[in-house]
């Protein structure tokens, strides 16, 4: 059970944080020249959400469907007929040069705001932003910690240059001459975990010295100190798909490893103040912001009704978008008991059955309000598309003859520690050969034609 406090004002938050990006993006001209301002044809109003390793990229390889794809989701003057956002577990970029990436992969125009990286939600958590924070990851880490509003960052490099003795496993990076003095530096007051680390094991030890010190490395171990400062980690994927024929590791095993080291050493469980990314309900609730955002810009008058989720990995993006399709399903059930309590007589006494839906755990929601029926109206839905260019292969696993049957991990569980292992959850509601026919797929779900 986790420590984290469920934020009442989330939205208001997600909203806030979202519509300074927006301003921001705004005064570029990128923004309002991507858009064509032709409202959906009715009743239709929906919002594609992309993975992007696995669907549109095999790490820096382009995935010939995805080039064909988004000639559909422009207009003749490359402006977007449908709002799209690109929501990725990856968090060793900034924004701005994962778009100008994409931009040019796809030979469209992506504009900042249409990318959400598995740290973006941290932009909410505004509690964290003035303690000093020790940052583990890759790429240019320091500089996105500040971007998401951090304003005391330590990096691991930094940690092991002011203790140059917690380092010793690599005998070459051993002090040479002596034992040199510490530098200090203030207590860490939390640990953020943005993604896999190049060298594991210096990031495990000096993660394990600051978590068993209380945050200060240069003290003597105690697992009386329990429970430990806050860890916030951002994307959970156990594997992701890159060039090699079979998965890689990702960060979802370095944080199996932080844990198990954690719970060898001490006996107890680590304990994460959040998890964000891919499956978290929060991630999703901040791409279907920036998804209302571009639907206004298009000049949508009426709100998204449907999202669809386009994703390699079972784990992640399937289970991710059918997590939040649950809490779609139960914020509309909690509304409607709502409303129906507000009118009094005429209560429908559907509305007043009992929601047999599992709870869902902090973890899971990652930070997202709990309070369903608080919020302004949400979209109806969000449907799950599963593509064979990644993680998932068709030449590795047979699809089950019953469509009721789950696809993969009836028994092995990939996903984190925390989640509940709901197999139902990996079900995908339709299974395509890539992204190029899940794009097609949703055109004709929502009767748009293909041009």
């Amino acid at each position: 059970m986790q420590r984290m406090k469920c934020l009442k004002s989330v939205r208001q938050l997600l909203r806030s944080s979202c519509a300074g990006a927006a301003k921001q993006a705004n005064t570029s001209s990128s923004t309002s020249r991507n858009y064509s301002h032709v409202p959906p044809q009715d009743p239709s109003s929906f919002g594609l959400l992309f993975d992007i390793d696995g669907v549109l990229v095999r790490g820096r390889t382009l995935i010939p469907a995805a080039k064909q794809c988004f000639r559909n989701l422009v207009d003749r003057n490359g402006k977007y007929k449908v709002p799209v956002v690109f929501v990725t577990n990856a968090g060793n970029s900034m924004r701005q040069t994962k778009a100008e990436h994409l931009s040019h992969l796809l030979d469209v125009e992506v504009s900042p705001d249409q990318v959400m990286l598995s740290h973006s939600p941290l932009r909410m958590f505004t509690q964290f932003h003035k303690m000093c924070v020790l940052i583990s990851g890759q790429g240019p880490i320091e500089e996105v910690a500040h971007n998401l509003g951090f304003e005391d960052v330590v990096t691991i490099d930094m940690l092991r240059e002011a203790y140059p003795v917690l380092d010793v496993v690599d005998h070459n990076r051993r002090p040479k001459d002596g034992i040199p003095p510490t530098k200090g530096l203030r207590p860490i007051d939390a640990v953020i975990l943005f993604g896999e680390p190049i060298r594991w094991e210096t990031n495990l030890q000096l993660i394990i010295d600051v978590l068993l010190t209380n945050g200060n490395p240069d003290n003597a171990w105690s697992s009386m100190r329990y429970p430990h400062i806050p860890v916030l980690a951002c994307n959970m994927d156990l594997l992701w798909m890159a060039e090699a024929k079979n998965p890689r590791f990702g960060h979802g095993m370095f944080l199996v490893s932080l844990e198990s080291l954690y719970k060898k050493v001490t006996g107890y469980e680590l304990k994460y103040e959040a998890l964000i990314g891919k499956p978290s309900v929060v991630t999703y609730n901040y791409a279907e912001l920036l998804i209302r955002q571009q639907a206004e810009r298009l000049g949508w008058a009426t709100p998204v009704k449907r999202l669809y989720a386009i994703g390699d990995n079972p784990m992640a993006d399937i289970y991710g978008a059918n997590l939040y399709n649950s809490y779609l399903q139960a914020s509309r059930h909690t509304k409607a008991q709502m409303q129906a309590k507000r009118g009094g007589a005429g209560v429908d006494p559907l509305a007043e059955t009992v929601d047999d839906t599992p709870k869902m755990s902090s973890a899971e929601l990652g930070g997202a309000s709990s309070v369903y029926g608080a919020e302004e109206d949400l979209p109806e839905g969000c449907c799950s598309i599963l593509v064979c260019t990644g993680v998932y292969s068709r030449d590795q696993q047979e699809l089950p003859s019953d469509p009721a049957q789950t696809v993969t991990e009836q028994r092995i569980f990939h996903g984190h520690r925390d989640f509940r292992f709901d197999p139902s959850l990996t079900q995908p509601s339709f299974i395509v050969q890539d992204v190029k026919e899940a794009v097609e797929l949703v055109f004709e779900q929502e009767g748009w034609p293909l041009e």
